[in-house]
């Protein structure tokens, strides 16, 4: 069952900037998810990272993953308008 393990981050910075977004959770997991959340609309996953990855490339989003820490960090390189909208994480944490 997958839980959500943080408060969702509303993105909010301005274009062609980077943004960072931060996700801590709670027990050990195999895969880690973020997802994003336009308004009115079902959460959509943008980049799925392995625990045996230490990161995770998707166009201009990174992921990293820290499993030592429980620590994934979401960075969105040269922010543009249509990224702006909700982040969350969730593990596959049983």
């Amino acid at each position: 069952s997958q839980q959500e393990e943080e408060s969702p981050w509303v993105l909010s910075v301005q274009e062609g900037e980077n943004a960072t977004m931060n996700c801590s959770y709670k027990s050990s997991t195999t895969t880690l998810q973020w997802y994003r959340q336009d308004s009115g609309k079902g959460p959509a996953l943008v980049i799925l990272i392995r625990a045996n990855e230490r990161e995770k490339h998707s166009g201009r989003l990174t992921a990293t993953l820290d499993t030592s820490t429980k620590r994934s960090v979401l960075h969105i390189t040269a922010s543009q308008a249509a990224d702006a909208a909700t982040y969350f994480c969730a593990t596959d944490a049983q």
